[in-house]
């Protein structure tokens, strides 16, 4: 089974609430999974076989860690996990990891998050502050509207490259969430992308011993 999520804000299969919470998702290239996030801790799923749902889920929870409530559109519970603790953070104690954010992302985001409750992103502890692992456009979204605060929860680094992401922010000057730069989306593209795919080819190189110019 090969789950693979949706990044546009267009796709007929999908509802638009869907879409602009990323939570669609297609299996094996052609079955749509749709997740509708209802709060902090609980989302609907809409598919068509609910008999063999655990990679799927698992997909989803691989960016929101803090959803442990799933359910069927007819409101019976399909899974439940172990809740996970969630925290109120201030915007100042969080070193971001990424130092780019998608205006386009930042008005879809803008459409349904509503207060700082509706903001929860995965963090790590570092030398007294907390790093954040994803959800920057809500963060510099946060950031716009004046919220202090938003709400968090801990996870360990995903897949030991966060730390060297930290670095690199702080090279560039990015310190806070305030430091963040915001792109267009055609520019974020270039950008963003560019920056990833030269450090995972030089991440891959020292890990294997191969030049990717070879």
């Amino acid at each position: 089974m090969v789950v693979q999520r949706i990044n546009t804000y267009e796709d007929p299969r999908f509802e638009p609430d869907i879409l602009r919470q990323h939570g669609a998702f297609v299996v094996d290239g052609k079955y749509p999974c749709g997740f509708r996030i209802l709060d902090g801790q609980s989302a609907e799923v809409y598919y068509h076989d609910y008999a063999d749902m655990d990679l799927i889920l698992e997909s989803f929870r691989f960016y929101t860690g803090h959803i442990s409530r799933f359910y069927r559109p007819d409101g019976s519970l399909l899974k439940e996990y172990p809740a996970v603790e969630v925290f109120a953070l201030s915007l100042e104690q969080i070193q971001p990891s990424q130092f780019y954010v998608d205006r386009d992302k930042l008005s879809a985001v803008g459409s349904f998050v509503q207060g700082p409750e509706d903001i929860v992103i995965p963090v790590m502890e570092q030398e007294g502050r907390y790093v954040s692992q994803d959800g920057h456009t809500r963060l510099y979204l946060a950031y716009q509207r004046g919220y202090g605060h938003v709400r968090a929860f801990l996870e360990k680094d995903a897949g030991g490259y966060i730390p060297d992401f930290v670095l690199e922010a702080q090279e560039r000057g990015v310190f806070h969430v305030a430091d963040m730069e915001a792109l267009s989306h055609e520019e974020y593209e270039v950008k963003w992308n560019q920056f990833c795919e030269d450090f995972f080819a030089k991440f891959e190189e020292l890990e294997t011993g191969v030049s990717s110019a070879e």
